[in-house]
């Protein structure tokens, strides 16, 4: 498996922040092609990315000549190329136990407050700024709580989301985070997943990741 990697990202995509949180923790080397979202209407429309991805989204991950789409299948697919260190545990109830708390945020919160949502909300039905930011905070904090509860009252919770080892699921949990405060989020409510994100950004892997970190955010 010596095929270079290239991931197509944007610098702010939650999406995209959780399959480069995957690779650093796999230690792998990637090319970052950076896809503005919001630029010119958006370069994800280009004819070009558009015929390799015809949801028109970010992340895709070329391996070699193979291109992938969808963050948690390329992460999937990434754990099983590269087994080592695993992002998913070593036995069927851990990792149906990861998805699940993986699956909250990339089923459920992400897909309601992503950027063609609020696109639609303001070209289509001219849904004022303030109204749309209310429904991006009272969907994360729904989610929010079911994960809250879902980690502080289960003992397989240790430093991370599921034991003592990052998971796919931290991989999901703090780009959502991050995108939460954008967006005024009040996150007191969740003191657990709080804490859990302060061990994630701890780690090299996970501070390298972070959007003001990636080649195409812009200068400070």
């Amino acid at each position: 498996m010596t095929e270079p990697l290239t991931l197509y990202s944007y610098w702010r995509s939650s999406a995209a922040y959780r399959v480069r949180i995957g690779l650093n923790l796999k230690g792998l080397q990637y090319r970052t092609v950076p896809v503005h979202l919001v630029r010119n209407g958006g370069e994800q429309h280009a004819p070009d990315y558009a015929a390799a991805n015809p949801q028109k989204l970010v992340p895709m991950l070329e391996h070699g000549q193979r291109r992938m789409r969808q963050s948690l299948a390329i992460l999937e697919y990434v754990d099983e190329v590269w087994p080592d260190p695993p992002l998913l545990p070593g036995t069927a109830r851990r990792r149906q136990r990861v998805r699940e708390l993986a699956q909250v945020v990339a089923a459920d919160i992400h897909p309601l407050n992503n950027l063609r949502v609020m696109r639609f909300f303001d070209q289509e039905w001219n849904v004022p700024q303030p109204e749309r930011d209310g429904w991006m905070r009272h969907w994360m904090m729904e989610g929010f709580a079911a994960l809250e509860a879902l980690v502080a009252d289960s003992p397989c919770t240790g430093e991370f989301c599921e034991g003592d080892t990052p998971t796919l699921a931290d991989c999901c949990l703090v780009p959502q985070l991050y995108n939460a405060r954008r967006f005024g989020t009040d996150l007191a409510p969740y003191p657990t997943l709080r804490r859990i994100e302060a061990a994630c950004l701890a780690l090299p892997e996970f501070d390298a990741a972070r959007p003001e970190n990636q080649p195409d955010a812009p200068q400070a």
